[in-house]
């Protein structure tokens, strides 16, 4: 290889990195409460494009917007209920890790505890099951006397 393209070859490979970084969010706010706003409400807002990413976590393009949107929402006075529900009306009732309990959520809101239920009725059925054949197998061993 010429002296040149080792030289370029060299100086693309160490600009790399810098090409590679994540570019860092700045955003200004008016008080510290409101930089405290942003970050929670940012915590508790789902990227749409990501699978249970926040849009704090999410390097997706939209979740940049929704978190300039929302730094600008802050700062224009709007309440943490009025951020989520603005997002809530463009991405539905996914971009929040804590949806409304609706029809269409009570899944999600009661399924657990049905769940857990289930298994608790289905571990104590099995327990009673082993007990009354434990019982079953001491009825049909003869008296001690007679072993």
């Amino acid at each position: 290889m010429t002296l040149l393209l080792r030289r370029t070859l060299v100086a693309l490979l160490c600009a790399l990195p810098l090409a590679v970084m994540a570019a860092i969010d700045v955003y200004e706010f008016d008080s510290p409460e409101q930089e405290a706003r942003f970050r929670s409400l940012t915590q508790e807002l789902r990227c749409p494009k990501c699978q249970n990413q926040s849009i704090a976590d999410s390097d997706a393009d939209i979740s940049g917007d929704m978190r300039a949107r929302t730094a600008q929402m802050i700062r224009e006075g709007y309440s943490d209920r009025e951020v989520v529900d603005f997002f809530r009306a463009r991405y539905g009732d996914f971009v929040s890790y804590r949806p409304p309990l609706a029809m269409n959520t009570a899944v999600l809101w009661l399924g657990p505890g049905i769940v857990l239920l289930l298994g608790g009725l289905l571990v104590f059925r099995l327990m009673r099951r082993a007990a009354q054949a434990a019982d079953q197998d001491d009825e049909d061993l003869p008296p001690p006397e007679t072993r």
